[in-house]
């Protein structure tokens, strides 16, 4: 494929920019929910996923499969 001139990448990036795509959420594969936590709880989720080399939606994952764990424990 030829490498586009600087010209050509200028008008698409316009075009894109006037004509965004149209996306239905309602279709997307992965849907993420938003939830706001607290700046001590993201420090904390960013120094454990760094120490541990994990994402901190597994940090936040294991910490709820543990509470899980620790409730059935008692039933």
């Amino acid at each position: 494929m030829p490498k586009m001139t600087e010209e050509e990448a200028f008008a698409l990036s316009k075009y894109y920019t006037e004509n965004p795509p149209k996306v239905d959420p309602s279709k997307a594969r992965f849907r993420i929910p938003l939830v706001r936590i607290s700046n001590e709880s993201a420090e904390y989720l960013a120094k454990e996923a760094k120490a541990t080399n994990k994402k901190p939606e597994e940090i936040i994952n294991n910490l709820i499969l543990e509470k899980f764990a620790k409730v059935s424990a008692v039933l």
